[in-house]
């Protein structure tokens, strides 16, 4: 397998990473170049923006999830006929899951044969920056540091002295040197950048207008054709196995999946794993009164339901089907946002809205994380989507927290890493309905998609 890649990573988390991976999306992407983008570790909001930026679905590569042998070969599946491949890390070069940074973007680099380029924060630094690059890039054997971008530099002079000293004790290019903007123009809040779909009142021609200048900033400061060139020395990868099995069963049940403005954290691989399975998929929203076709499943993702908490308690009849559905058997899998949504009501900024009321529980909506980073359960209570005793790794992130009494008999998922719910536990069940702050990725529990697709399967023989 031929494909010119490069990975962009930094020291840390806030480094500038994703700032310099979109704007280098875009700017490839304006220059006719077919970008394939991916996103390492569990993120669905850069992702979307990257996705975005190089007007090709994101996939995000995740050694926490999938053994290096599937990572190569999802690699492989969606990278397969692009120009250029864009690999923004997580956190910082080497920070994985334990001291030995497994799971690190280092890693994930070396396995992938990946340039990497760091974007290094430069402010009130000088010649330390030097120091800092020649530690990373001697720190692990095999990592191909291929250049240094230089972030948030505070003018002519502070610049000079950065590419001197990096240049006099080091063999590591300087490739771009950014100044301090002083509006981002893709602000942050929780849980990352602002979603796209709440960008500004403008929509679509305000969220392609913030690409292009982050692309502007990266075109005029950047050296682009330098990382095109390093990235188009990158050597073949051996052949990787086929990530999907060759043939595809008849679409025999109909799944239905809300993706609208509030609700759109999925992994691409599990939209896909549904229809593998042999799903016809439907797209829905929660934030209309628009009536649904007759579904034989329904998926609800994450998203930021506490943002449209009041558009979504407003959509009375909306919410009462959904509950009804859920009452009727229909199989219905929640992902955080989604399980906030099936919660009697959600607390945000002093107001209670009341939501679909499958769960007797409420979310409250916090200032600060309340779940975040991986996590590894046990299922100890049977549902369509997982047996008893299966071990699922997945991750959480969310600022609410749940509050009300749930009979420890209501829970599947024993949570041996992660928060949960409460006291350790996580996942509701009610019926055919389950719920849970954990999200998953289907390519790490295949079994999900095709036993969704049988009990919908069931539920649509038994109507």
């Amino acid at each position: 397998m031929s494909i010119s890649r490069f990975v962009i990573t930094g020291l840390s988390g806030g480094s500038g990473k994703t700032i310099v991976s979109l704007g280098l999306c875009r700017e490839f992407s304006r220059r006719s170049i077919d970008v394939r983008p991916f996103k390492k570790g569990p993120d669905y909001i850069d992702a979307r923006w990257l996705g975005i930026a190089a007007g090709q679905t994101c996939s995000n590569l995740d050694p926490h999830f999938l053994p290096m042998e599937r990572i190569r070969s999802q690699f492989a599946h969606y990278s397969d006929g692009g120009e250029l491949a864009v690999i923004e890390g997580n956190r910082g070069l080497f920070d994985g899951k334990d001291e030995h940074g497994s799971c690190s973007t280092a890693e994930l680099a070396r396995q992938l044969d990946a340039p990497v380029f760091m974007v290094l924060d430069a402010t009130k630094m000088t010649r330390t920056a030097a120091a800092v690059v020649a530690g990373c890039a001697t720190f692990e054997k095999n990592l191909n540091l291929a250049g240094v971008i230089l972030n948030r530099t505070a003018g002519e002079r502070h610049r000079s002295i950065l590419e001197k000293s990096i240049r006099s004790h080091t063999d590591i290019p300087v490739l771009g040197m950014l100044p301090k903007i002083r509006n981002n123009p893709i602000p942050e809040r929780h849980m990352g950048l602002v979603s796209d779909s709440e960008y500004d009142a403008e929509g679509y021609k305000g969220r392609e207008r913030a690409l292009d200048a982050v692309a502007d900033l990266i075109r005029d400061n950047v050296d682009i054709d330098a990382i095109r060139s390093i990235a188009d020395q990158s050597p073949d990868l051996p052949a990787a196995a086929p990530l999907w099995p060759e043939t595809t069963p008849e679409k025999t049940v109909r799944i239905g999946y809300v993706y609208d403005d509030a609700f759109w954290f999925y992994y691409r691989e599990n939209l896909e794993a549904l229809e593998r399975a042999g799903a016809d998929l439907i797209r829905l929203s929660l934030l209309s009164d628009e009536p649904w076709p007759e579904l034989d499943g329904l998926y609800i993702g994450g998203g930021f339901p506490e943002t449209f908490a009041s558009s979504l308690a407003d959509k009375t009849v909306t919410r009462e089907h959904v509950r009804a559905l859920s009452e009727a058997g229909v199989p219905i899998y929640a992902e955080c946002g989604g399980f906030m949504y099936l919660c009697d009501a959600l607390e945000f900024e002093g107001a209670t809205y009341p939501m679909a009321g499958v769960f007797p529980v409420t979310t409250s909506f916090c200032p600060r994380p309340q779940g975040l980073g991986y996590t590894c359960s046990e299922v100890v209570a049977q549902t369509p989507f997982f047996n008893v005793g299966d071990q699922l790794l997945g991750h959480e992130f969310h600022y609410s927290h749940c509050v009300g009494e749930a009979e420890s008999s209501d829970f599947a998922l024993r949570m041996k890493r992660g928060g949960g719910m409460i006291q350790g536990m996580d996942g509701l069940v009610r019926s055919n309905t389950f719920a849970a702050y954990n999200h998953i990725h289907a390519l790490a529990v295949p079994d999900w998609a095709t036993r969704f697709v049988a009990a919908a399967e069931t539920c649509r023989s038994g109507r």
